[in-house]
């Protein structure tokens, strides 16, 4: 084994994500997830060889600290420590400071703190996993790799709020956009699949996961996405309404309703959950569907009708296009919400092949659109080979 390993964090509020990636391959040795931090039952799993491991967090404060010193007894005891070369972290927020990856010293780490105010769930938790990992890992270059950083190449008429000038110059409230690690991975990979340069592809890139966004990618860079300021903005989710009026926020605020009442059910109880009464799990909507449930089946026609309408704006940031792109946990897996999404696209001549399309699912990737028909395809996205080699590419 060369020394090409990263270990790559992705912090939560309440949870830890991680996995050794061999840098040359994307390929994960080892990958985990501590969960449910600052709760009596915290507990860190893993998987190695095809077994799973889990073990309680016992530690009375810290459960981010406790998780990462676990971790590097796990690369200890799997042979893995003299491999490691870099620790590479996902951030959700870099606001305008950050345009790409970058090392991570006292001044990175300060700032990242700093842009909690636009990222107040994620960027705190992102902190505190560099801050634990640090420790962990004196000897080690650590490296944060941007949610947002991809979407800096948007122009100005795209991230621009037709909001006073000033909401921008004083808070920086713009589309900022997210899962840039996800556009940014699968776009260069389906260029691989037309077998053109990413310099001179374009594509639509569509995340469908319990988070989703839509992206335009224009010569391999990003030029519109549907996430905004914050990552509620957009498509239909799992939890989040995605685009709404803001006028409905000052109307529930006038019937009584805390601003905390408000947020906290746009957030967490809106989108798949919200429309369908049932279940936030896009899986648990198309059995439920299949049994006659019309919450489940309102649900599953507002998500697959607002991806199409997303899909065929974005069709207006490009001057052609190579591809539609579906990747994330749905988009990946899900045969009948892609065929949906399509049906609603053949205005611009998409034909859905069939028979790919159900071969397309769990980590196979290929075109699902017939001989002739513009190009749709299934991607498996990889955001953490992005970080693992984003990482070793600054070393």
């Amino acid at each position: 084994m060369s020394n090409s390993l990263v270990l790559v964090i992705n912090s939560g509020s309440s949870s830890l994500k991680f996995a050794v990636i061999d840098s040359n391959t994307g390929d994960a040795l080892v990958s985990g997830l501590g969960e449910c931090f600052g709760l009596p039952e915290a507990v860190i799993s893993w998987k190695y060889n095809g077994e799973k491991t889990e073990e309680a967090i016992t530690a009375a404060d810290n459960h981010h600290q406790h998780a990462i010193n676990r971790i590097v007894a796990l690369i200890e005891t799997l042979g893995f420590s003299s491999d490691l070369v870099a620790v590479g972290h996902r951030i959700v927020h870099g606001g305008e400071k950050f345009t790409s990856t970058v090392r991570i010293d006292e001044h990175v780490l300060a700032e990242i703190e700093r842009l909690s105010d636009l990222a107040p769930l994620h960027n705190p938790a992102g902190a505190k996993g560099i801050q634990a990992a640090m420790t962990a890992f004196p000897a080690l270059p650590q490296f944060a790799v941007f949610d947002t950083a991809f979407h800096q190449t948007m122009p100005s008429k795209a991230f621009t709020g037709a909001i006073a000038k000033e909401l921008y110059s004083e808070f920086g409230i713009r589309r900022y956009g997210f899962h840039g690690t996800s556009h940014y991975y699968v776009s260069r990979e389906a260029a691989k699949v037309i077998d053109k340069p990413i310099e001179k592809s374009s594509f639509i890139s569509v995340h469908l996961g319990n988070g989703a966004s839509v992206c335009a990618i224009k010569d391999g860079k990003s030029v519109d996405t549907s996430m905004g300021f914050t990552p509620l903005a957009g498509l239909m989710m799992g939890t989040r309404c995605g685009d709404l009026d803001p006028g409905i926020i000052e109307f529930l605020m006038k019937k009584g309703w805390s601003q905390d009442k408000v947020f906290e059910t746009l957030n967490k109880k809106s989108g798949f959950l919200g429309v369908s009464g049932l279940t936030s799990d896009a899986r648990g909507i198309l059995e439920a569907m299949e049994n006659g449930h019309e919450g489940a089946k309102l649900a599953f026609q507002v998500f697959t009708y607002r991806v199409a309408k997303y899909i065929a704006s974005y069709m207006v940031a490009l001057e052609e296009i190579d591809g539609i792109i579906f990747t994330g946990g749905i988009g990946e897996n899900s045969l009948p919400i892609r065929r949906e999404i399509l049906s609603y696209l053949k205005i611009f001549g998409y034909k859905e092949d069939a028979q790919a399309n159900e071969s397309a699912r769990f980590g196979d990737q290929g075109v699902i659109t017939q001989e002739g028909s513009p190009i749709a395809m299934v991607i498996p996205t990889n955001e953490e080979f992005v970080i693992a080699q984003q990482s070793v590419e600054l070393l």
